[in-house]
């Protein structure tokens, strides 16, 4: 009589992708929340300052605020973030925009806030961005490896994408229910809540800086990554055109063409909904294909980006308008995640958050200038020749950064580098601008 075989044991399935690892499902969580606070405390703070008594010029004077110190100290950020434990740098920036956030809601919350400590505050928040974002660049790309890389970042920039969606839409009912001190306490709540959470990250898996150089040395080091690879310095020349006119466009004569021809607020709070559903759809998008030319595809998806300004210029009907939003927003979303690979796959782990800050200083520092500028446009020019003129510059300077034979010929692989190979290998006994990582 034979003894029954057992059968095997099925081993149980796991429960997340194996590239879905404990620090990118941190990463991913901590940027759900910040994104569900900030995207709602953005709103609160322009009504924080009409409800104070101000205007639409004080408005912006708080918004420059937040976004001067970010373009002036993202290089210093990038620099830091490469010498110092990256997550440690997340963490203290998110400590400060908590505390900063803090303050603010408890000044309108008392009521009468003025306009300094509005701008002060808001400098403060863009201070701790200009920190944050190439460490938290920096740590992402470093916590995913292999085939799968688009893909977790496919993902990453979804569930970023649809958590600022949620935000914007939670913290309007919320400013109208409640009004905007509460939304700015929710958001450093939420501050407080991603920096417990990426307090946890693993660093071990990166390799220790040798001691020595200093600041300027790391700022050069960077520079000199950034200058040797001709696909990445005309790219972040090209997207500081196109995300100039793109922001000029969309931010100043958006509100002004929905406002005169389109029947006001709503058809155009509709548009963003669009342009926001747009950039979910492009990550779902790029979840599953992985086109071999990732630099030549990424980039042919940047001349729809001139859709919505061409669509503002006509102007086309609303539901015109909408569907040029939801194409510029898939479009943007692929090529978003082809360049995050690239970068991944091509830039070495210790300069990847200097590399990212000249990125992020290249893609910021003309908005300031290209929105100052639209009101002066218009009255020259005319609002329609203006938008015809941002459409114009878009598939301009894309058709332009194609004449690069790195940015055509750039392919997928899945392997990482670990130094250029025109670079000197860096050692801790090296002394040339490029040979200390600090």
């Amino acid at each position: 009589m034979s003894t029954p075989v057992a059968a095997p044991r099925r081993r149980p399935r796991p429960r997340r992708p194996e590239w879905a690892g404990r620090n990118y499902t941190l990463l991913t969580a901590a940027a759900v929340v910040t994104n569900l606070g900030t995207h709602g405390a953005l709103i609160a703070a322009a009504f924080a300052v009409l409800e104070s008594g101000g205007d639409g010029g004080d408005v912006g004077l708080v918004a420059a605020a937040r976004t001067l110190p970010l373009v002036l100290f993202l290089l210093i950020g990038g620099a830091v973030a490469d010498r110092f434990p990256r997550h440690r740098v997340m963490v203290a920036a998110n400590a400060l925009n908590c505390v900063s956030q803090a303050v603010f809601a408890v000044l309108v919350l008392a009521g009468d806030p003025h306009l300094w400590q509005m701008m002060l505050l808001t400098g403060l928040c863009g201070t701790g961005q200009a920190f944050f974002s190439p460490a938290a660049e920096g740590m992402l790309m470093s916590s995913v490896g292999g085939e799968q890389a688009s893909r977790a970042f496919a993902l990453f920039r979804m569930a970023m994408n649809g958590a600022g969606i949620g935000g914007a839409a939670l913290g309007g009912a919320m400013i109208a229910a409640f009004g905007p001190g509460w939304v700015l306490a929710v958001d450093a709540a939420a501050f407080a809540v991603a920096g417990a959470l990426r307090a946890f990250l693993d660093v071990g898996h990166i390799a220790e800086r040798p001691p020595g150089g200093g600041l300027l040395s790391d700022l050069r080091e960077g520079w000199e990554e950034f200058t040797g690879r001709p696909w990445l310095w005309s790219i972040v020349a090209q997207f500081s055109v196109v995300v100039a006119v793109v922001a000029a466009a969309e931010s100043v004569y958006g509100p002004l063409v929905a406002e005169d021809r389109l029947g006001g607020a709503r058809p155009w709070g509709l548009a963003l909904a669009a342009f926001g559903a747009g950039t979910v759809g492009g990550a779902l998008l790029a979840m599953r294909w992985k086109p071999r030319r990732l630099l030549l595809a990424g980039t042919l998806c940047v001349f729809p980006l001139a859709l919505p300004s061409a669509a503002l210029a006509v102007p086309l009907p609303v539901g015109g308008l909408i569907a040029a939003m939801f194409v510029c927003g898939v479009a943007l979303e692929v090529f978003g995640v082809a360049w995050m690979t690239t970068l991944h796959q091509e830039i070495p782990e210790e300069r990847l958050s200097r590399v990212s800050a000249y990125d992020w200083f290249g893609s910021t520092a003309m908005v300031p200038l290209s929105t100052a500028l639209a009101g002066p446009a218009e009255s020259l020019f005319g609002r329609s020749t203006a938008l015809w003129g941002c459409a114009a510059l878009v598939v301009l300077a894309t058709a332009l950064v194609l004449l690069v034979p790195d940015v055509r010929n750039m392919t997928r692989r899945t392997k990482r580098v670990t130094a250029r190979p025109d670079l000197p290998v860096p050692s801790a006994d090296s002394e040339g601008p490029a040979g200390r990582l600090g």
